[in-house]
């Protein structure tokens, strides 16, 4: 039992520091948190549904994702000029799997976002795979699930 919370507490910081990486937009430091084969992926109108034959809000691995960063970190982005001002909330994060390998792991958020006097909430789950790395973990693949996935919604011009 010992183990399971040491475990749990080790997943939680991980996923806080996370966290705290997309809030402060500090994209190198959040690219680090990556495994060297990485799945990003925020399903869209289904949490379950097929990538390769519906569309998603994003399913990239690690060549995309070093692009969106280099775009959201460019003098470039104007959709995110002013940068969005961002706070979110990890929370009941539980364990499903973990393996000398890896953790199978879930949370839900609340993400608040401010940008030119409007203020959006998003909800959602996170699905972690992480990879044991030394001490630590390594994201292997992060799964969002936004609770309006099925609603018309503006573009995310952050990383969520």
């Amino acid at each position: 039992m010992t183990a399971d919370l040491e475990i749990l507490r080790n997943v939680e910081q991980f996923l806080f520091l996370e966290a705290d990486c997309l809030d402060r937009h500090a994209y190198d430091e959040w690219l680090d948190l990556w495994d060297d084969d990485p799945l990003y992926w925020v399903p869209c109108n289904d949490d379950d549904t097929d990538p390769g034959e519906r569309i998603s809000l994003i399913y990239e691995r690690r060549q995309q994702i070093e692009q969106r960063i280099r775009r959201l970190a460019g003098k470039h982005a104007h959709a995110q000029d002013p940068k969005s001002r961002l706070m979110r909330v990890v929370s009941n994060v539980r364990i499903h799997e973990s393996t000398e390998v890896q953790v199978l792991a879930a949370s839900a958020f609340v993400l608040g976002e401010i940008r030119r006097d409007r203020q959006v909430v998003w909800f959602g789950r996170n699905l972690h795979t992480l990879t044991r790395h030394g001490d630590g973990f390594r994201m292997k693949q992060k799964k969002v699930l936004l609770l309006n996935n099925d609603s018309p919604m503006g573009n995310l011009q952050f990383l969520i």
